[in-house]
Parts: C-alpha cells; sequence; structure tokens
C-alpha cells in the first residue's frame, strides 16, 4: 500500500459511517505509516454539480474514443469545457493516484447522500477503468437491509456502490462493512432493537480493525 484516498459522506460530524471508516484507516495507518494520506470531507466540503460543459467532455471522449486515465483532459475544449475541467482535474487525479479508496457514507432515502453522488459524477467518465485499484465501503442506515429482511429489496447504498465501483471502474468487488439500525439510538418504534444495532456496531469495528490491518499488509481480497 502507497496511497490512501478517504471519503467522508455524512452530514454529521458525529457520523458512525465516518467512526468505523476512521478505525479502517487508524489500523491502516498504524501498520504503514508511510503510506501517502488523502482526505476529503465531501459534506464539509461538497464538491459542485456537473454541469453542461462536462457532458461535452464525456461527449467529445467518447466520440474520440480516448478511454486513457492520462488523456481524459484531451476532452476539455472549449473555454467552457476548460473550466469545468478544473473542477474534476484534482479530484480525479486523487482517485487516479490512490491504491486503495475508502468510501465512508450513511443511507439517505434508501441511496447515498448527494454529496458522494456529486463526487462519483465528477470522476466517472466512458469506458473508465481503474483496475488494479481496492475499494472499501463503510455504510450506515437508520433500519435493517440485511439480506431476508423486509427492506432489502429497498437497499440501494451498498448495491449502488458496488455496481459503480465493480460496472463502471472495472475492478473487483469492494470490500463492505455496514452498521445496521442506527435509528435504535433514538427512534421508539426501533427501541426493541437497540441490543442488535449495538452488536452491529461493535462487530463493523472489529472487522473495520481487521480490514485495516490485512489491507496495510497486502493480504488477499
Amino acid at each position: 500500500m502507497t496511497s490512501l484516498l478517504h471519503l467522508d459522506a455524512s452530514a454529521r460530524p458525529e457520523a458512525l459511517s465516518r467512526r468505523v471508516g476512521a478505525a479502517l484507516v487508524d489500523a491502516l495507518r498504524a501498520r504503514d505509516p508511510g503510506v501517502d494520506y488523502t482526505y476529503r470531507d465531501l459534506a464539509a466540503d461538497p464538491v459542485p454539480h456537473v454541469t453542461q460543459a462536462w457532458t461535452e467532455i464525456c461527449e467529445n471522449l467518447m466520440r474520440d474514443q480516448i478511454t486513457d486515465l492520462s488523456l481524459l483532459h484531451l476532452g476539455a475544449r472549449t473555454a467552457s469545457q476548460k473550466q469545468a475541467w478544473r473542477t474534476v482535474e484534482p479530484l480525479l487525479r486523487e482517485l487516479i493516484d490512490a491504491d486503495l479508496i475508502v468510501i465512508t457514507t450513511p443511507m439517505y432515502n434508501y441511496s447515498v447522500p448527494s454529496s458522494l453522488k456529486a463526487w462519483i459524477d465528477q470522476v466517472t467518465f466512458p469506458r473508465m477503468n481503474l483496475a488494479e485499484r481496492r475499494f472499501a465501503v463503510v455504510a450506515a442506515r437508520g433500519g435493517s437491509y440485511a439480506d431476508g429482511s423486509p427492506k432489502a429489496p429497498y437497499e440501494h447504498q451498498v448495491r449502488y456502490l458496488s455496481d459503480v465501483i465493480v460496472g463502471h471502474f472495472g475492478v473487483a468487488e469492494p470490500e463492505v462493512i455496514v452498521v445496521e439500525l442506527t435509528n435504535a439510538r433514538v427512534d421508539p418504534l426501533l427501541a426493541h432493537r437497540l441490543d442488535d444495532h449495538v452488536a452491529s456496531l461493535e462487530a463493523a469495528l472489529v472487522a473495520a480493525r481487521r480490514l485495516g490491518a490485512r489491507l496495510a499488509s497486502g493480504g488477499p481480497r
């Protein structure tokens, strides 16, 4: 491991997704203190939404069949496209330079926060391939969306991120750690599931520390 990009997306500074993600990153950096670490708080420092000029860059890349990551800037040709590229360039550079990308996110309305979606939109281009990079997703959600649960069909958080990572970036399935039932802390209707939530959080923290140590040592997927 030589380079790590860490993205937080929750609007809450004390979010459990942030806490578990920090446990993963801290364990990795403890094992590999020389790792090049880049951090972005997408809630505190939001990425702007894409503009028409960004879509034109994508059209230029498709038209000219440009897929080499080092040549994507060639899609920006007009003044407005070059202005859009100035937003893209630092975000894309951080992504391309990373060996591991850790994304931490809550579930908002069955999906991910718009702050995270805006980042994804800015750095995703036609026929993009990020092979050899690894992704880890730390997710938290208010209810239970585990396989077999009544709300499992509405899980568009981890499923969406996995589809983007695998289907568009051309890499292996991300490592996933999930904290469920966070609303049991505040919702009287979920109070009977508080113990389940606590167990989920504790298991997630253990899994995060183990994953961080494994990734630092270059262990298998």
